[in-house]
């Protein structure tokens, strides 16, 4: 029987070298944000800081351990075996839980996530033994730790509203002092600057990034914490000096110094402390091993009470090999990347393709702000506003707007990992389970507000983002908790079967979410691929339109005539996939129609016409868009209505202008993707031919109905795809002769 809980120790093993990349993939927001949205420093050396303060972090992290074996749950009260089946439940949980929100792009708790596992798998076997024991439920809190699972709801709440409070507060006050031409009033408040946030960061390495840690005795951190004061004080005079000459001798941005410095304190607390909700778990069965090993005690009879033990400490080889996956995880992940990307797109100076829709809270709060925005300047003096406003004036960019632009500038990114090292460092004074990742988010919100970054043009949709990934904070404690409870009431029924069983079904959803991403990843490239925002002759964009225009007729020549054959199939499942493809065109479309302002700003100054030639185009395939989507949507409609199928003459005659619109659209394929524009009076001359067809095919079902058809919705249906190919087939051609003038012109 025993050789059953080594194959467990060998799995637990596995999905903690699992759990840490997913963990790492969701948790670098926390500490790569500010580095990378700032670009003060380049993205290499970024993740080479972050990567020394996760080793450094992970190597000494042994005394953060037991949260795991007896934070949640009372060892005592359990077997050996009932440990082994709540610690596979919770790592199971967690790295489902994460890998959803590592898939959608949001960042949540580590810490919420474990916590709750822990919890809610514990629970499940607590309420099993009290039902098979006879006892009464009123015992429940024997078994359980309800006062941790309380201070995190608790910290939850405090977390975001505090964080985003004063975060908006200092970036408010900094941006006041130092404008958004920082570069000059640092020769006279840098320093200052400079040693308020570098004693902060400092300060909470040694509060936070150290707390727990192996080298430290328990008698240094209490000197620590009790000379608070006499330390901050210290460091204030040190860094400020040091700063000042950093800024007069040395010419150095001191900003960059404290991205740098910020960057590695918030990775080391990270692996410092969080590391326990990744490997905490594997390290706790490991240790219950060890007690029960050689016992002669069977599993289901030896209790864990010595888990409790606070001289069991994790052997530095599993940390240390901890700290190379997370370091190995943090250069390869890719959904670390669409996590971070999150965190700047919510953040980033300015308008552009916003990641979330509106909502109606969030349209509520920005009327709101605007209400109370309003009311504030009734109230104060208009020289004073004049004087703040200018305060936030941004000079105006000498060169053309460009994707390497960073998102915020350095003095932002300072407030952020100044601001959360401060409420981090306090949190952790007063014993509060502030969670880092609620933290660094809520400050870069707050402080990307008070910045003016949202104004009226993209408030509405990042305030929408924010309100989402709150409630993906809160639904992560509440399914947490449900997903580890229903494992662990499997693994204790099902015992080796539900085992084997629940690895292989992690295993198929994992790949399976991997596929599904890599192809998100793929698509959003794709889209972003479409951004030209660096054009600037007129050569130019006859050329990247062309190669538009022609992905779109490859585009929509496929769906169109994907759709008549599943419509004559009476393919409901492949028409659904139409629609998908079709809303994939749409947003392609309607990609490069937020990109037209940036598109037309930075084109020369004697291209008018040009940029009037390129709106006119965008609408054209707009149209094109447009009746390919209502043929799709009518299409799937009438199957998913279980209407009566066409008729076989009815889909012979959509196939006859399938063909017709096939060879057309290839043919304007080639030549656009070729910039062969010779063919094009060739193919205007034949542009009556499809409508023709179209023509004598109305005609046609005229006749039909007032001879042999039956079906008023199929009739409704003919008629639509007809009239909808008709506008398609007139998009076209407009297209065509608007790029011939415009090429005729442009060559004259």
């Amino acid at each position: 029987m025993e050789q059953i809980y080594v194959i467990m120790l060998i799995v637990l093993g596995v999905l903690a070298v699992i759990d840490l990349m997913v963990g790492v993939s969701n948790d670098a927001v926390n500490f790569l944000n500010s580095a990378v949205g700032s670009k003060a420093i380049s993205f290499k050396t970024t993740m080479i800081v972050a990567s020394l303060g996760i080793m450094v972090g992970a190597m000494f992290s042994s005394g953060m351990m037991e949260i795991a074996r007896s934070g949640i749950f009372v060892p005592s009260m359990f077997s050996f075996n009932d440990v082994m089946i709540i610690f596979l439940a919770v790592m199971i949980s967690d790295i489902l839980l994460l890998d959803v929100f590592n898939s959608l792009g949001l960042p949540t708790s580590t810490t919420v996530s474990i916590i709750f596992e822990l919890l809610g798998a514990a629970v499940c076997l607590a309420l099993y033994k009290i039902y098979s024991t006879d006892d009464t439920f009123d015992n429940l809190g024997a078994y359980i730790n309800t006062k941790k699972a309380s201070e995190i709801v608790y910290s939850i709440l405090l977390s975001v509203v505090l964080s985003f409070s004063i975060g908006s507060f200092v970036q408010y006050i900094s941006r006041l002092i130092f404008t958004f031409q920082y570069e000059k009033k640092m020769k006279y408040f840098g320093a200052i600057f400079g040693g308020i946030a570098i004693t902060a960061i400092t300060f909470f390495i040694l509060i936070k990034g150290l707390k727990g840690v192996s080298f430290i005795s328990k008698e240094q951190f209490d000197w620590i914490d009790a000379h608070q004061f006499l330390i901050l004080g210290v460091n204030f005079i040190i860094f400020t000096l040091l700063s000042q000459l950093l800024i007069s001798y040395f010419k150095i941005n001191i900003l960059r110094v404290i991205i740098i410095i910020g960057t590695f304190a918030l990775a080391l607390a990270f692996a410092g402390n969080d590391l326990v909700n990744f490997i905490g778990v594997p390290i706790a069965a490991f240790n219950s091993y060890e007690l029960f090993q050689g016992s002669g005690i069977s599993g289901d009879a030896f209790m864990m009470g010595e888990l409790a033990n606070d001289n069991i400490v994790a052997p530095f080889y599993f940390l240390l090999f901890a700290g190379i996956v997370m370091v190995i995880t943090l250069w390869t992940s890719k959904k670390a990347k669409s996590v971070i990307e999150t965190g700047v797109n919510l953040s980033r100076d300015g308008d552009g393709v916003e990641k979330f829709s509106p909502n109606v809270a969030s349209r509520f709060v920005v009327r709101t702000g605007v209400y109370i925005g309003e009311g504030i300047n009734y109230l104060l003096p208009k020289s004073l506003q004049l004087t703040i406003d200018k305060r936030f004036e941004k000079p105006e960019k000498k060169t053309k707007k460009s994707n390497d632009e960073p998102a915020f500038d350095m003095v932002r990114a300072s407030v952020n990992l100044m601001v959360a090292s401060i409420l981090i460092s306090i949190g952790t004074s007063m014993q509060l389970p502030l969670s880092t990742t609620y933290v660094t988010f809520m400050v870069a919100m707050g402080s990307s507000f008070a910045d003016r970054a949202w104004d009226r043009e993209s408030a509405v949709y990042r305030i929408a983002g924010v309100f989402n990934v709150i409630g993906g904070w809160f639904s992560t404690a509440i399914v947490a908790f449900i997903m580890a409870f229903i494992i662990a009431f499997i693994l204790k029924v099902g015992e080796v079967f539900a085992f084997v069983g629940l690895l292989l079904l992690l295993g198929i959803i994992l790949y399976r979410s991997a596929r599904k991403h890599k192809q998100k990843v793929k698509e959003e490239e794709e889209i972003s691929s479409l951004r030209k925002e660096d054009i600037g002759t007129v050569k130019e964009m006859i050329t990247e339109s062309s190669a538009q225009i022609s992905k779109v007729f490859r585009k929509s020549s496929a769906l169109y005539s994907n759709v008549i054959d599943n419509l004559g199939l009476q393919d409901l499942a492949k028409l659904k996939e139409n629609k998908k493809d079709q809303k994939k065109l749409e947003k392609e479309i309607d990609e490069l129609k937020s990109n037209v302002f940036y598109f037309i700003k930075n084109l020369d100054d004697n291209s008018v016409e040009a940029s009037k030639f390129y709106i006119l185009i965008l609408g054209y395939l707009q149209d094109m868009v447009q009746s390919i989507d209502y043929i799709t949507s009518a299409s799937h409609s009438h199957v998913n209505n279980n209407h009566k199928k066409l008729k076989f003459n009815q889909i012979r005659d959509l196939k006859t202008i399938d063909r017709q619109l096939q060879h057309l659209l290839q043919l304007l394929e080639e030549s656009f993707k070729a910039e062969d524009f010779y063919k094009i009076d060739l193919i205007l001359k034949d542009k009556e031919v499809v409508l023709n067809t179209i023509s004598g095919l109305i005609t046609k079902q005229i006749l039909r109905i007032r001879t042999t058809e039956t079906s008023p919705k199929n009739t409704k249906l003919y008629f639509s795809l007809l009239l909808e190919t008709n506008d398609l087939a007139k998009s076209i051609m407009n297209l065509l002769e608007l790029f011939k003038e415009f090429n005729q012109l442009n060559k004259n």
